[in-house]
């Protein structure tokens, strides 16, 4: 890069892939709300959006990492994707903080007060104010359901993520020594490990919907729990993309020690989402 360039701060062409990504948000938000109504093909569309929103993620990362390896980026576009990063998982830490505060405002206090009510008393005598519930108007000989304990499947991966983490930090020790073969491992175990937290997920939901009753029409519990979980794991599922494409370029020679912020961003994501795992394990399975 000359000095000219330098100084000079790059700007992309402009892009069509964030008018695709919305698409794909659409087509899974679409196909998220038929699977859950049982209305057909939901599924194909929640998948197809799944597919597209990949597709995105790979092309626009490609056309970042052309110019990142063509040399176009300086300190200043660095530095504008670091804060950029830090205000993306900014946000993602405001929308897990409203998912976190319903739960608490049922939980602690919306619960109780219908307790205490005497209106409630009249409409629906059978309601108990005790957590987990389905809510009001839906006594247990009407719906019954077993709520998800801590131990087991979310135990599993809890220490399945926190591994993670571990393995994620070792790539990175990796990459700062130019170790290029621990860089590649790290990231592959990494990968592998959330692979395997998807799978068990998805068992765990299978399971709660044909053998515990744990459906989202299982009342406000039920709900708050799907919700929680299920952005978590769709959560995890981006991560990995990010981390597989960090895989592909590391296997190709990309990055240096001083020279990699992807890899960083890719690792922020990460540690983000283990954060909040454990969050959800304490407060959602575990202080049931």
């Amino acid at each position: 890069m000359s000095h000219a360039q330098a100084d000079k701060y790059y700007l992309p062409q402009p892009s069509i892939w964030p008018i695709v990504g919305s698409f794909a948000l659409f087509l899974m938000a679409v196909g998220g709300t038929m699977t859950m109504r049982e209305i057909e093909p939901g599924g194909w569309i929640l998948i197809a959006g799944l597919l597209v929103m990949c597709y995105m993620m790979f092309k626009w990362f490609g056309e970042v990492i052309q110019d990142s390896e063509a040399g176009r980026f300086n300190k200043q576009v660095d530095m504008s994707y670091r804060w950029s990063m830090s205000w993306f998982i900014f946000s993602e830490v405001m929308f897990f903080a409203a998912f976190f505060g319903a739960l608490f405002y049922t939980r602690v206090l919306s619960v109780p007060w219908l307790g205490s009510s005497d209106t409630m008393e009249q409409l629906w005598p059978a309601f108990q104010a005790t957590w987990p519930t389905a809510g009001p108007g839906l006594t247990a000989d009407g719906f019954k359901f077993t709520p998800m304990g801590a131990w087991g499947i979310p135990a599993i991966n809890t220490l399945l993520l926190l591994t993670s983490g571990v393995t994620l930090t070792w790539a990175h020790w990796g990459l700062k020594k130019d170790n290029r073969n621990q860089l590649i491992w790290g990231l592959i175990l990494t990968v592998a490990l959330g692979i395997v937290f998807l799978g068990l997920q998805v068992y765990e939901y299978r399971h709660a919907y044909h053998e515990m009753g744990l459906t989202l029409g299982a009342g406000v519990y039920g709900a708050t729990f799907f919700m929680l979980t299920g952005f978590h794991g769709f959560h995890v599922f981006v991560g990995m993309t990010m981390l597989t494409i960090m895989l592909i370029r590391s296997i190709k020679g990309h990055f240096t020690h001083d020279h990699h912020f992807a890899f960083e961003a890719a690792s922020w994501y990460w540690h983000f989402v283990d954060v909040v795992w454990v969050g959800l394990f304490v407060v959602v399975y575990w202080l049931i």
